[in-house]
């Protein structure tokens, strides 16, 4: 139980808990404490000037900590308050046990009551020393925060079993050890005194004498005072209000603020609340189990770690002393080399079994206060912070998370050696990163830099993180786990799509590649290799992926896309997660979209969200090589439609045809419709088509395109149906 003590202190004066009362936010605090930490707020802050000013405030307001700090969180160690050029600075002191607390700006009045009942001053407030929440007292001070008789049961307890062996209660002088204790009487008897005080005959005959540890039980079970309610001090708590989740008496429920609120039995709450505590201990005492194996897990390779650091030094030492002298002023380098390691690791385990033992402490210490709360016998005193408890049990098993009870260094030192170079070549040694897997000499090798080495494994493709996503695939892969081989890089390569011979599309060291402008609707095969200086490894297993399907008979569009800042002039400003799209130039700029098309029918729109004094933007498709800094159109890479706010043209490679008359102005909708399977692209102004079809035979790859200035302000909206009398006639052809 001394793993508990903690959770019995309170964080004012750093002793046990003393007439602890519970603050609003959960937390404790003794009486004595919680009115040395009162401060006095502003008159214009005190309840009665805000329930005046008819700003409904409830008997526990929190300030508005913007106009009034009362902590800081700074390392100054200094708070004042914020916002009134009268209020004076509060210093700000620690306790012992090291948390932030507020002394009132003078001490407080002597005063013959206690310190529940002795007066507050006016418009006094009181901070949280551990979470620093801030509310300010109503008339009954510190008697409307309830006592907490639950946690006072508990350190009674602790304190008794602290305490050493129990003592005759009427020896004169020197007591003696206790031997029995009377039930009836409530006395405990050393053998003299009780033959002599309590003889085994007349009325006291029928008395029951038990063990003293077994007395002290008796009297920790002894039934407590019932709790009386703080708004109606003459009543008990009879009730459990669920909203407010406090008992609460039946004056409560007639008259007081309960009365419109969800009731439920007191002792149908209490056993509900205890099963709720007890399942949640469950689950951490299941942590604490694992971190206490890990503990021994962790102690243990310290172990390891230390007896293979000396195998492994002796290797490293039995071999460099064979490569005669010139080998010697290497040698003091690269045990230097082992050295700092083995420090690393040793480091790195004991910080771990530092930061888990301090944790495991904690939620010890927690547990087995739960446990000492569950045995309460008081339902209304432990329904008061059962919920609380219930939080932090649940908070401290989320502590123990994927990865804590995981050694964050292994045992060996993967450090190799090749002993093969010449003596001209010693110079170059040095370690490299592989594992050595038997434990002797023969198998420490010295490695030359120049010298012939292995081709690395075959690398492993990450089936659950490679994915198809409109026309775009994501391939991921790594090296085998026992692989010794380091690999320089990767070559990822895929087929057509119909079938045919494999292409690279990627070279280089990242372990993942997202590959556009692949066909929709078609299947492809992808494979991919490692290699170093000495060569190339074996394909991996081929993957097959599939894009997305295009519904031809209802002509959708399944492509879901953004504009891609990757490849759209420096001038293009993006925003709304790259569908909305200006310009910082007065000339025409040309944005791409992410996404490419060489199958299919797509239809997407664009919104006109700002048109100043009349431009012409223009839109449409282009390839993905188009020229960036002049009008969508102007070179024979695009396909476009400008448009003023009059009529529009079509144009490609700077040739302008079909004038139509009818422009856009500020909310004008452009629709682009690319349809690959008849090779034609049309645009629509208003859901109305603008002029006959713009371009046909249009073949190959197609990026959705946008050409603006300043002037215009545009935004995408993609994965659109295509228009309904379109539909009709692709349908009847």
């Amino acid at each position: 139980m001394e793993e508990m003590e903690e959770e019995l202190k309170c964080p004012v004066c750093g002793s046990f808990y003393r007439e602890p009362i519970i603050l609003p936010c959960s937390h404790n605090l003794c009486q004595a404490c919680a009115r040395n930490i009162l401060v006095q707020t502003p008159e214009s802050e005190s309840p009665q000037s805000r329930r005046a000013s008819g700003s409904g405030v409830s008997d526990y307001d929190y300030l508005d900590l913007d106009k009034m700090s009362l902590y800081s969180e700074a390392d100054s160690g200094y708070g004042s308050y914020g916002g009134f050029a009268s209020a004076p600075t509060t210093p700000c002191q620690k306790s012992p046990n090291g948390v932030r607390v507020f002394p009132p700006a003078m001490p407080p009045p002597a005063t013959h009551l206690s310190p529940a009942l002795a007066p507050v001053p006016r418009n006094s407030c009181i901070t949280c020393p551990q979470c620093h929440r801030s509310l300010i007292l109503d008339d009954r001070g510190l008697r409307g925060f309830p006592k907490n008789r639950v946690l006072e049961g508990v350190i009674d307890r602790y304190q008794q079993s602290k305490a050493a062996a129990l003592k005759c209660q009427l020896c004169e002088k020197a007591p003696k050890e206790a031997t029995v204790m009377c039930e009836q009487c409530d006395v405990f008897y050393c053998d003299p005194c009780r033959l002599r005080c309590h003889p085994p005959r007349g009325p006291l005959a029928k008395h029951r004498l038990v063990p003293p540890a077994q007395g002290r039980v008796s009297r920790r079970l002894s039934p407590r005072k019932v709790s009386t309610c703080t708004d109606h001090e003459l009543e008990n708590h009879s009730m459990y209000c669920v909203q407010c989740k406090m008992p609460v008496c039946y004056q409560c429920l007639e008259e007081g603020k309960h009365s419109s609120h969800e009731v439920k039995a007191l002792g149908a709450m209490w056993k509900l609340h205890k099963s709720q505590l007890s399942q949640a201990l469950n689950g951490l005492s299941d942590r604490a189990k694992e971190a206490k194996e890990f503990l021994v897990q962790l102690r243990n390779m310290v172990q390891q770690i230390q007896e293979n650091s000396v195998e492994f030094e002796a290797c490293l030492v039995a071999q460099c002393d064979a490569l005669i002298d010139a080998l010697n002023r290497r040698k003091a380098q690269l045990l230097a080399r082992v050295n700092k390691e083995h420090e690393h690791k040793l480091k790195v385990v004991r910080d771990q079994i530092s930061h888990c033992t301090v944790k495991l402490r904690q939620t010890t210490g927690l547990m087995e206060y739960c446990l000492e709360v569950i045995k309460e016998n008081d339902p209304s005193g432990f329904l008061q912070i059962s919920d609380a408890l219930i939080r932090r049990v649940h908070l401290t098993e989320d502590q123990w998370g994927k990865g804590t009870l995981t050694p964050r260094m292994t045992t060996d030192f993967d450090l190799s050696l090749d002993n093969s170079p010449l003596l001209q070549s010693i110079h170059q040694l040095d370690f490299v990163q592989m594992k050595v897997q038997p434990r002797n000499c023969d198998a420490l090798h010295f490695q030359n830099t120049k010298a012939s080495s292995p081709v690395p494994a075959t690398p492993i493709l990450q089936l659950e993180e490679c994915c198809t996503h409109n026309n775009s695939a994501t391939l991921s892969w790594k090296q085998p786990p026992l692989s010794t081989v380091p690999a320089e890089g990767y070559i990822l390569e895929l087929d057509d799509g119909n079938g045919g011979q494999f292409r690279e599309v990627y070279v280089g060291k990242e372990t993942m590649c997202t590959v556009d402008g692949l066909h929709f609707n078609s299947t492809y095969n992808a494979r991919i290799k490692a290699f170093n200086k000495t060569g190339v490894s074996q394909y991996s297993k081929t993957l097959v992926l599939q894009t997305s399907e295009v519904d031809i008979k209802k002509l959708l569009a399944v492509a879901w896309f953004a504009f891609d800042p990757g490849s759209a002039h420096s001038d293009i400003i993006f925003s709304n997660d790259n569908l909305t799209v200006t310009c910082s130039s007065y000339d025409d700029r040309v944005v791409l979209g992410k996404t490419g098309f060489s199958k299919g029918v797509h239809y997407w729109e664009l919104t006109v969200d700002r048109y100043d004094n009349h431009p012409d933007p223009a839109f449409g498709v282009a390839r993905i090589d188009v020229m960036k800094d002049v009008m969508l159109g102007k070179d024979d890479k695009a396909w476009a439609m400008y448009v003023d706010n009059n009529r529009s043209w079509f144009m490609h490679n700077n040739s302008h045809t079909n004038r139509t008359e009818g422009g856009i102005t500020k909310g004008a909708t452009i629709g682009v419709l690319l349809d690959l399977n008849r090779k034609t692209l049309t645009f629509f102004i208003n859901d109305e088509q603008q002029g006959p079809i713009a371009f046909e035979n249009v073949e190959g790859m197609f990026f959705p395109a946008v050409s603006l200035n300043r002037n215009v302000q545009v935004t995408l909206h993609t994965g659109l149906p295509v228009p309904d009398f379109y539909s009709s006639r692709a349908s009847i052809a």
